[in-house]
């Protein structure tokens, strides 16, 4: 089931902060998808909470990978640990927080799942790839907590939901 952003009544400003919260390649198709969808974003993978500025929304790619976090050198309980701090402080700057997941049943798992458990239910809009939540949990939560949900069907159809969010 989705939520429509009409719904919500809230749209997303600009200046974007775009960063993985899991250390994951899909932070790179992110990238791309704002392109697409003509939106600038700053994107910084390893941005604290110290480092955020006047930014009104932040983007987080959510999907662990254990290469990834190896390639930074960064262990999970750190990565997890700078994601929580910097939810915070965002939201102690009034900023709004777009979660994306959209590595599909790829990017889940149990590393994954530490970083999706441990972020959707603090974020005010998420957008999904339907192969990534063939165990509901996105919806689960959406339902539960009353954050907005798009599903979509592949990682392209990612574009249309930006474009809307900050109409």
């Amino acid at each position: 089931m989705s939520v429509s952003l009409s719904l919500f009544g809230a749209n997303f400003e600009l200046p974007i902060i775009l960063t993985s919260a899991g250390q994951s390649a899909d932070v790179q198709m992110v990238q791309v998808l704002l392109q697409r969808a003509n939106l600038e974003a700053t994107f910084d993978n390893s941005i604290t909470a110290e480092g955020l500025n006047d930014e009104k929304t932040l983007i987080l790619a959510i999907g662990g990978s254990s290469k990834g976090l190896g390639a930074a050198g960064i262990r999970i309980e750190d990565e997890l640990d700078r994601v929580s701090k910097l939810i915070q402080m965002a939201k102690e700057k009034d900023m709004k927080i777009i979660g994306m997941h959209v590595g599909g049943s790829a990017r889940r798992g149990e590393l994954s799942d530490r970083f999706i458990n441990g972020i959707i239910e603090e974020v005010d809009y998420l957008i999904v790839v339907e192969d990534g939540n063939k165990d509901q949990v996105f919806t689960n939560v959406s339902n539960e907590k009353n954050i907005p949900l798009d599903i979509v069907p592949r990682i392209t159809s990612s574009v249309e939901p930006l474009q809307k969010a900050f109409e």
